[in-house]
């Protein structure tokens, strides 16, 4: 992971007592093909683009897709999102190629709870992208970013049952299954829906092969030691307008 910035940090300050707000975020996270950023004004437009190439794709998963009708939609998404993002209140970032800078999907930290530094991972990719690998190796930033960045207690991703492709890449990162939720949340059409809730735990964080350079994705460099503490659409990350999270989505 890169930081786009450096930033002076007061050595009495520890993340633990700092307030949300105050909490330094690497703003631009590099691995071998992708890059992570939060959203900015001006974004909107690309990710209109992304969503109206994908909606039969994303249609099964992401019941935010109603309420994304025109290019206006997702520029106040992504402004919104940049707010969100300096608040602390939800860390929501667009997924680029690295070469082309072509967006690929939306991903992010949500569902946050600062006091016992619980996240949640959600994703989606447009249509085009799937099946490279590209949501893999971003998820894989994100939850380096949890663990060495924000010293996550917890990070969870959630997809629904039927979504095969989500739960791979939660698997082949080395979440945990938790359970199975039945009925835990309205799907497109109002319809209640059964959910995956994977996790994983600072303890099961650290004794991850991918974090000794094995696959499944290329290894990023870590934060350094002084640093602060730190598919188809899965259940969790905000991809639309409206949407206060995206449920998973694509590999």
């Amino acid at each position: 992971m890169t930081r786009s910035r450096d930033t002076v940090h007061d050595p009495e300050v520890t993340m633990s007592s700092q307030r949300p707000i105050l909490i330094d975020i690497p703003e631009r996270l590099e691995g071998p093909r992708v890059l992570v950023r939060p959203w900015r004004r001006g974004d909107g437009l690309a990710l209109w683009s992304a969503i109206e190439e994908s909606r039969a794709h994303l249609a099964p998963w992401m019941p935010w897709l109603d309420d994304t009708n025109n290019p206006d939609d997702s520029e106040e998404y992504v402004i919104r999102s940049g707010a969100r993002w300096d608040l602390r209140e939800d860390l929501a970032v667009g997924i680029f190629e690295r070469e082309s800078g072509r967006l690929l999907g939306a991903s992010g930290l949500h569902r946050i709870d600062w006091k016992i530094r619980r996240f949640e991972v959600g994703y989606w990719l447009r249509a085009t992208a799937e099946g490279h690998g590209y949501m893999l190796e971003a998820t894989q930033l994100l939850t380096r970013l949890a663990f060495e960045v924000l010293e996550a207690g917890r990070v969870e991703i959630r997809m629904d049952t039927a979504n095969e492709r989500s739960r791979r890449v939660a698997e082949r990162l080395g979440y945990m299954l938790e359970a199975t939720l039945l009925r835990a949340y309205a799907g497109p059409g109002n319809v209640a829906k059964d959910i995956y809730l994977f996790r994983l735990l600072p303890e099961e964080y650290v004794a991850l092969p991918w974090l000794t350079g094995a696959t499944p994705a290329a290894r990023t460099s870590a934060p350094p030691a002084s640093a602060p503490p730190a598919s188809r659409p899965s259940e969790s990350a905000p991809p639309g307008p409206s949407a206060p999270a995206d449920r998973t989505g694509s590999d």
